[in-house]
């Protein structure tokens, strides 16, 4: 099967850590994870981005995209909605939404956020909303999981979640843990059903 894509963007890291966890979900699952991120967007129109970044991971390209099984989509909180160079990135993909090249694969959401209640919900809910126009499988995070019942840090029925801090130095509690590791086996779980 083709690899499923854990597609993020993190300033502080916070979010580049679930990814990291997801992935390691999806493969547990037995399928390949491919970690990709997005660049940032610049106001400084004299420099131009590298077409690949120094250090970390690669950015994302239009046939990862397209060539995925499934999408776990991350992006920190941006006052209640997902970092502008998420939406930069989404907001360039008409070709795709054109051509139908995501319908039917399954896709889920992760995001962090300085404060319990930084708008990470509101956050999530707004990454489906591009998925949902490409006419992907969304798949949230069932009460199913126990740590969703358990957690005093992050979690959701929407998506995994964390609570980074003002610093944005907060590691990820065992329940955010787990509960990045059950998205990552859940979507690939659901991407081998579904065959995408």
């Amino acid at each position: 099967m083709a690899p499923v894509l854990v597609l993020y963007y993190s300033h502080k890291g916070a979010t580049r850590n679930m990814a990291y966890k997801i992935a390691t979900g999806v493969e547990m699952a037995g399928l390949e994870a491919q970690i990709r991120t997005v660049p940032p967007v610049t106001n400084h129109f004299d420099n131009e981005l590298a077409a690949v970044p120094d250090s970390g991971d690669p950015y994302v390209s239009r046939d990862d995209l397209v060539a995925c099984s499934g999408l776990a989509l991350g992006s920190p909180t941006r006052f209640g909605n997902m970092a502008a160079a998420m939406k930069y990135f989404w907001d360039g993909t008409s070709h795709e939404w054109l051509s139908a090249a995501l319908a039917g694969k399954p896709a889920c959401v992760f995001t962090s956020s300085s404060t319990m209640h930084g708008g990470q919900e509101s956050t999530l809910l707004s990454m489906q909303l591009p998925l949902l126009h490409h006419g992907m499988v969304f798949i949230g995070l069932p009460y199913s999981e126990p740590a969703l019942n358990k957690t005093t840090t992050g979690g959701t029925p929407y998506g995994v979640s964390h609570v980074a801090g003002m610093q944005g130095n907060t590691s990820l509690s065992d329940d955010e843990q787990q509960l990045c590791i059950a998205q990552g086996k859940r979507l690939a779980n659901i991407a081998r059903l579904l065959g995408a």
